[in-house]
């Protein structure tokens, strides 16, 4: 009797065990990457190709850094060459889980402060060194579309 409650107690314990690193995978990212945009005139593609990783990739971890010129399709207001705002296809990648980030280096050199750039968007001290850290420290994937 004490045998079938022993291992009972073993077979919950190893399945409990289980669900516990299911669940730790399932949070873990399926990918990590990194978008790299220093062109705005690039951003709208960008941003498509980002879409098609997500779906077709929905675990996918994805940060957007930029910097240089690529910062302008993240400023307040900013709007494409067809003179259509940027803000939509933003805030539905963001929704997906996809990270915003711009360079203050960049900000500063222009004369701009952080409440030039949208709020779906967040600032870090260097673009360039962010791509770094993420891929050096964090394991992301480099892509430059």
């Amino acid at each position: 009797m004490k045998f079938s409650g022993l291992l009972g107690a073993a077979v919950l314990a190893v399945a409990t065990l289980s669900g516990c690193a299911t669940q730790q995978q399932a949070e873990q990212p399926t990918s990590k990457v990194v978008y790299h945009i220093n062109d705005a005139s690039v951003a709208r593609m960008a941003m498509n190709n980002v879409r098609n990783h997500k779906n077709a990739e929905p675990g996918a971890k994805i940060v957007v850094v930029t910097h240089g010129k690529g910062i302008d399709f993240l400023l307040n207001d900013a709007k494409d060459e067809k003179g259509e705002p940027y803000t939509g296809q933003i805030a539905g990648l963001k929704e997906m889980g996809v990270d915003f980030r711009v360079c203050a280096n960049t900000l500063k050199a222009r004369k701009l402060d952080n409440s030039a750039v949208i709020l779906d968007a967040s600032v870090v001290p260097s673009g360039v060194a962010e791509i770094g850290k993420l891929q050096a420290q964090e394991g992301y994937v480099y892509l430059k579309p």
